[in-house]
């Protein structure tokens, strides 16, 4: 929840110090970027150490990021906290791991779905509370107490994960991973690599969190130029993200991939992701903007756990915590340029371009995949 707390105000947050639209995307950017160095490093010590003590120190890393970031006084400290929150972040790698751990491979979208559904959860509850303790003036705003009510949530989940979070890692496994070298274990993820459709999958990841990232980047910018939004009004329309988020991954996504199976929800999701950028700068009044968030959230929500769903079926037990690990650092790397290139194009060329190119974008992302996950090889025909 601390996530959908801070990401809609961050924009504002930059801009309190005088960021221009191409900082506010560098603000962005670097909490990806040092999440992108940590996800691999985390992933294989998880999958060493177990998920559970990677999970805990990187619990308590975040809360002690974010009272730093109720504390930072120029742009510099901003750059600084959000660099550490990042590396907390990569803990990501090892959740997912964690989620593969306890799933059987029929229940693999199903299981990441969760995972995405509590992020969606945050950001239902967690846009409003940032918004609320932030105020709707940005040239007003208290920064500070969003930023320790997320230090206060992250207390929390270290406090339950402490008390009923269980290893989810076999010594067996742990014993045989530790046995092995070095360059042995780079070989095998390297092999995992040379899996069919492994490596289009991870591009996949990779192109449509550029694209959500940079949405995420300048909507803030956008919104304040067109409405003249702040933050409060951000967040309840953020909460509106989370909402139709949880739904979907939290209850609708393992039916739905029981139904038409992951491959054909990654085409469904490029569409919906690509029509729901593109209405963006099409929303002339609150119910367009509202449909556009709509489709382009149940794009997004669909995307995500079958994407993560599909890659964790390409690899053995083994090697679920690097190859989430990498996958990770794809869709962190596109954290890091997508917000750095939609700020730019939102300074450069306006504040609609963003979203024109992103949604050209995830359409070519759907044409692809037609022909990379959905056509048979010519011995099948």
């Amino acid at each position: 929840m601390g996530f959908g707390i801070i990401i809609p105000l961050l924009p504002f947050y930059a801009e309190h110090f005088h960021a221009d639209p191409f900082t506010v995307g560098l603000v962005m950017a670097t909490y990806s970027l040092t999440q992108l160095i940590a996800a691999p490093v985390w992933g294989r010590m998880s999958d060493r150490i177990g998920r559970r003590p990677v999970l805990l120190i990187t619990l308590a890393g975040t809360a002690a990021s974010y009272i730093w970031l109720g504390f930072v006084d120029s742009l510099a400290a901003l750059f600084a906290a959000r660099a550490i929150g990042g590396a907390m972040a990569g803990n990501i790698s090892a959740a997912f791991a964690y989620m593969a751990d306890i799933t059987t491979r029929e229940d693999r979208a199903k299981g990441m779905g969760l995972i995405g559904a509590a992020f969606g959860l945050g950001f239902i509850v967690g846009p409003a509370i940032g918004g609320l303790l932030a105020g709707a003036d940005p040239a007003t705003a208290d920064y500070s107490l969003p930023a320790f009510a997320a230090a206060g949530l992250s207390l929390v989940a270290l406090v339950l994960a402490v008390a009923i979070l269980k290893e989810s890692l076999s010594e067996e496994i742990r014993a045989r991973i530790a046995a092995r070298p070095p360059e042995q274990r780079f070989q095998r993820m390297v092999q995992a690599f040379k899996t069919p459709k492994l490596g289009f999958l991870i591009m996949v990841s990779f192109l449509a969190t550029f694209v959500f990232a940079g949405m995420e980047a300048t909507f803030a910018m956008w919104s304040e130029r067109t409405y003249a939004w702040g933050p409060q009004q951000n967040g309840f329309l953020f909460a509106g993200v989370g909402i139709v988020s949880a739904a979907i991954q939290g209850g609708l996504i393992g039916r739905l991939a029981n139904r038409f199976g992951e491959a054909k929800l990654i085409i469904q999701g490029s569409v919906a992701l690509a029509i729901g950028m593109v209405l963006i700068p099409f929303s002339e009044n609150l119910w367009i903007l509202a449909l556009a968030m709509a489709v382009l959230a149940y794009g997004f929500s669909t995307l995500s756990p079958s994407l993560n769903s599909l890659i964790s079926l390409q690899v053995d037990d083994e090697n679920q915590g690097a190859i989430m690990g990498v996958t990770r650092s794809a869709t962190t790397f596109a954290r890091i340029v997508g917000p750095a290139w939609a700020g730019l194009l939102f300074a450069q060329l306006g504040k609609d371009w963003p979203y024109f190119v992103g949604g050209g974008m995830m359409l070519l992302v759907a044409a692809l995949s037609i022909f990379a996950l959905l056509k048979k090889p010519s011995n099948e025909s």
